[in-house]
């Protein structure tokens, strides 16, 4: 292609050298004692458009051989697997396309329970090597959980997920009205007394949200980073191949 396009190029200049067409000024496409020629001053034009739409699509052509060669790359590696719809007595709704997936169940006669948890958000050197490899992190992800209780107030409990443990950072009481900007949200989560903070552990272990959750979550995200960026490659793709 990149010949052709070399060739294409001097067939151009070669046409302009004539004594009564200059590529340059198109204004003097016949001898000075003639009018200028329509047909001619077309011909011009034409052969500008079909250069500029060879680069197009080499150009295109590129960028799709590109797109391919890492999609079959990531399904040679590494394909996804179908993402698991269940965790314990949690159903999960995987979000296609979105960041973030959610986790629901029943807990008792009277408790419905809702996680949304992001997709990798963050990270930290890991702890456990001694490694310069910047690769060598903890991966983050954050979740909230809330826990309803009719029309009654809501429990909503901001945590963290680390690949074996989970972290709560928030934990706030919400009316089912929406609350005032000035309402008193609670203390911060670390300057509760430790039985407190250790009895909301317990709170949130009874109802199955424990670092097994965080375990799950992060295996669960890494399948999901991969088909998200398969999906929006394929995208790109379907995006490209439009004519």
């Amino acid at each position: 292609m990149a010949r052709l396009l070399r060739c294409l190029r001097r067939t151009v200049i070669c046409s302009s050298s004539s004594p009564s067409i200059s590529y340059r000024n198109p204004r003097i496409c016949v001898q000075s004692n003639q009018k200028p020629s329509f047909l001619t001053s077309r011909k011009c034009l034409s052969s500008g458009s079909y250069v500029s739409e060879m680069r197009r699509s080499a150009f295109e052509g590129n960028i799709l051989r590109l797109i391919r060669s890492e999609i079959q790359s990531e399904l040679d590696h590494s394909p996804p697997l179908q993402p698991e719809d269940r965790f314990g007595p949690f159903t999960v709704d995987e979000r296609p396309g979105e960041q973030w997936i959610s986790l629901r169940r029943k807990f008792g006669d009277k408790e419905d329970i809702k996680i949304e948890a992001t997709m990798f958000d963050g990270s930290v050197p890991s702890s456990k090597s001694a490694s310069s490899d910047p690769d060598d992190v903890q991966l983050h992800i954050t979740f909230i959980v809330n826990i309803f209780k009719g029309d009654g107030e809501t429990f909503e409990i901001m945590c963290s997920a680390w690949p074996d443990t989970i972290q709560i950072s928030r934990f706030f009481v919400r009316k089912s009205s929406k609350n005032s900007p000035n309402a008193y949200t609670g203390p911060e989560f670390q300057e509760m007394e430790d039985e407190l903070q250790d009895s909301l552990y317990r709170f949130l272990e009874e109802r199955c949200i424990s670092d097994d959750l965080a375990e799950f979550l992060h295996r669960y995200m890494k399948n999901k980073d991969k088909a998200e960026y398969i999906r929006w490659m394929e995208t790109v793709k379907s995006y490209v191949e439009q004519k």
